[in-house]
């Protein structure tokens, strides 16, 4: 039998699906929402700002980092702004600032050592397919055979992040290790399908297979599947790729998340030559 839901929560739910916010983010809101009411054992309609400060408190009390905080002040300004309309309240709750870490990046070399030791057939075409077309793993999951368009050689992807439909290049070399993948296994609609053929391969799946590679290939342990993705935009930018166009491909709505990859182009940084370059200056100083 399945929980009722009550009137307020449905609300809520309701105004995200009017702004076509992804169902995963639906997902994630509802339950932070949900997790600030149980812990003050109240309906969050009866709740204010002093007790979204102590929430906040207490989460940082557990030592959660700004990327986990973060959703959950979002499902709370969406909450109280949008479904409340308390406008006031929202303002009063700020994002944490984020550490402007480096994203993790892995050199050629390395990509071909972590493919290497991707013994799966599906996990590894799932692996070679992301750093070729610089994909999310909900993406990649999300692929269908009708998605791969051979005759304009580019890989159609449908709702991804902000529910944006792009398209990204299929190389020649991608396209036959597509379809050599897809000969010997005969998918039936989702390209990469999970125990069920019936439901995609899961992110938990890859992200699994994608530690078991890395460990193999005598990686760090920070590599995740996404590390990919990073990859392809700092090897494109090494290219010399336009920063826009990777942009696109991507799928980024704003241009400094991808200059984040100028940061980390190492190829790129060591062709620039430093202006002591352009001095006589002697290897030890004159007696």
């Amino acid at each position: 039998m399945s929980k009722k839901v009550s009137p307020l929560r449905q609300r809520m739910i309701d105004d995200m699906k009017m702004r076509n916010m992804a169902l995963t983010t639906q997902s994630i809101y509802v339950s932070a929402v949900a997790r600030f009411s149980a812990f003050h054992g109240r309906s969050p309609d009866t709740l204010g700002i002093e007790d979204v400060r102590d929430y906040r408190l207490h989460l940082i009390s557990r030592n959660l980092n700004p990327n986990t905080i973060n959703p959950i002040m979002g499902a709370l300004r969406f909450f109280y702004g949008t479904t409340l309309g308390r406008k006031d309240i929202t303002d009063q709750i700020p994002y944490a600032r984020r550490a402007d870490a480096l994203p993790a990046v892995l050199s050629r070399e390395e990509v071909e050592r972590l493919l290497r030791a991707t013994p799966n057939l599906k996990m590894r075409t799932a692996f070679i397919t992301i750093y070729a077309a610089g994909l999310r793993v909900s993406e990649l999951v999300a692929l269908t055979a009708k998605d791969i368009d051979s005759a304009r050689m580019v890989i159609n992807v449908r709702h991804g992040k902000g529910d944006k439909d792009r398209y990204v290049m299929l190389s020649e070399q991608l396209l036959a290790i597509l379809r050599d993948y897809w000969r010997r296994s005969r998918p039936s609609h989702w390209l990469f399908p999970g125990p069920n053929p019936l439901q995609p391969l899961t992110a938990r799946s890859l992200q699994r297979a994608c530690r078991e590679a890395a460990e193999a290939a005598g990686l760090d342990k920070s590599v995740t599947v996404h590390t990919l993705r990073h990859s392809f935009a700092t090897h494109l930018l090494e290219q010399r790729v336009d920063i826009r166009l990777i942009q696109d491909l991507l799928g980024h709505r704003n241009i400094n998340t991808t200059t984040r990859y100028t940061r980390v182009a190492l190829a790129t940084i060591r062709e620039i030559q430093s202006p002591l370059e352009r001095l006589n200056v002697e290897l030890t100083p004159p007696a």
